[in-house]
Formats: C-alpha cells, sequence, structure tokens
C-alpha cells in the first residue's frame, strides 16, 4: 500500500525492529508547522489571526495549539542542536541557497521565492531539531548528547 522507502525497516544494534516512516512523518509535520505559520501565499497562521478580533471564535484554541507545537519545536531545536547548531544548519541551508542561485537556477529578486525558501528552511531546521539525536545515535553510536557533569 505504502511504497517501500516509508515502511521499509532496520534492526538495531539491540534487536529492535525500527521503521523510516517517522522521517518521514516528521520531516511532513515540521514542514506543516512552518508553512501553516507563515508563507506568501497569505493562507497561514498570522493572516488568520491580525484578520478580525483575536478572541473571537475558536482563535484562542488555534492560538494556544500553535504555541505549544513552536514550544514543542524550539524546545527540540534547543535541546539537540542547540543555538550554534541551529546557526549552522541555517548556514548551511543559506550556502545551498547561493549555490543554486549561482548556477541561474533560482532569481534571489523575487520576494515569493525568498518567503518559500525561509519557510522550508525553517521547516527543515525543525525536522533537523526533531531527529538530530537519531541521525547523531546512527552516525556515530552515542545514545545521548546530553550534558553530564563531567562536562
Amino acid at each position: 500500500m505504502l511504497p517501500d522507502i516509508l515502511v521499509k525497516r532496520s534492526v538495531t544494534k539491540s534487536g529492535k525492529k525500527v521503521t523510516h516512516l517517522r522521517w518521514w512523518v516528521s520531516l511532513i509535520l515540521s514542514m506543516a508547522l512552518a508553512i501553516g505559520t507563515w508563507n506568501p501565499t497569505g493562507h497561514h497562521f498570522i493572516h488568520y489571526l491580525s484578520s478580525g478580533n483575536p478572541l473571537e471564535g475558536f482563535k484562542p484554541f488555534y492560538i494556544l495549539v500553535m504555541f505549544a507545537l513552536w514550544l514543542l519545536a524550539l524546545k527540540a531545536i534547543l535541546q539537540s542542536l542547540k543555538w550554534y547548531g541551529a546557526l549552522i544548519a541555517a548556514a548551511v541551508i543559506v550556502a545551498f541557497v547561493y549555490g543554486i542561485a549561482q548556477y541561474g537556477w533560482l532569481d534571489l529578486s523575487d520576494w515569493e521565492s525568498l518567503g518559500w525558501i525561509a519557510t522550508i528552511a525553517l521547516g527543515l531546521i525543525i525536522w533537523l531539531g526533531m531527529n538530530a539525536s537519531i541521525i547523531w545515535k546512527t552516525a556515530t553510536g552515542v545514545y545521548t548528547t546530553d550534558a553530564t557533569d563531567e562536562d
């Protein structure tokens, strides 16, 4: 039913079977948060809030849900990447976009394109923050990235 890349399973060193679907689900959720908060089309949370009274209808509920989701995203980013890791990730994305622009594949004078680039880049940074510990564990075999008393 689902493509093989979504349901592929790997076996960890401890024998636990994990699916690759979590990578795709976290990517979709990260992009949904970034694009849902703001995007160049005007169909986003900030536009919804700015049109009318922010305390009418379900707007307070939406505000609290978005606030909670952003708190979780920021906690994940700051816990796994820290500020310097998030800045390095942003610098890598900017360098990639600059390289694409140098080949003429992207027009950086178009503000709508820049808005989409910024929105998608933020989604990628959220995704990286959510998955950095898994990536680190896979690459190095180290199970924790938390500071200890010995540091």
